[in-house]
């Protein structure tokens, strides 16, 4: 049995707080899928008012981690583990929630398809990154864990693939300069939060290299 092993079943604190924030966060990608692809632009507010409410419900939870990281000396795994993979969901929320405030502040009426198909890599990342994040507690299942990880890593490729992709077809069919913009920009803050969540995976590697 490792460190971690003997470690983790004591803990009552950081784990549901890491549960919680992982389920915040699908809920979040959740309702980012259903307002890139609904019509009525009274949904699309209500929507990205919605994103607002669980990017701050995120925030508390951060703050929540960090809390009891300073004030507990023992912790389940090393407290830069703890701090980035904190930080890491906590930063994909806040690139879903200025996604969907480009998309209000923008008056962005019609989205690309890159849109979409982002917004369905960052939910997909989510689920898996709750699947490693709820393994890690006990770390009984550690296969469970690298194959949440990979995947991950497999979406994250796949958003860089989608964003280079509609950049190219951007530049190639959009004479309007500020559509560009506004576009790209768009793009880049969704294939960004892939990034976060790699990163967060990149973290819960890390600690299984360290404990596992």
């Amino acid at each position: 049995m490792g460190i971690l092993q003997l470690l983790v079943p004591k803990d009552r604190k950081f784990f549901p707080l890491f549960q919680q924030a992982t389920e915040n966060l699908i809920k979040a990608s959740k309702v980012l899928n259903e307002m890139v692809t609904t019509t009525v632009p009274e949904k699309r507010k209500e929507l990205i008012r919605e994103i607002e409410h669980l990017e701050h419900t995120g925030d508390n939870i951060t703050h929540m981690i960090f809390n009891e990281l300073s004030r507990n000396f023992i912790t389940p795994f090393d407290r830069e583990d703890i701090h980035a993979l904190a930080s890491a969901i906590d930063d994909v929320l806040d690139f879903i929630h200025g996604s969907s405030k480009r998309i209000e502040l923008y008056r962005m009426d019609t989205l690309p398809d890159a849109v979409v198909n982002l917004a369905e890599i960052i939910l997909k990342g989510s689920i898996e990154l709750n699947v490693a994040v709820v393994n890690l507690k006990n770390m009984k299942d550690v296969t469970a864990i690298k194959e949440a990880c990979v995947k991950i890593n497999s979406l994250e490729n796949e958003a860089d693939d989608v964003f280079n992709r509609s950049i190219a077809a951007l530049f190639e069919t959009e004479k309007d300069a500020i559509q560009i913009i506004k576009i790209k920009e768009l793009l880049s803050a969704l294939e960004t939060a892939t990034d976060k969540c790699e990163d967060a995976a990149n973290t819960i590697q890390s600690i299984l290299i360290k404990y596992a």
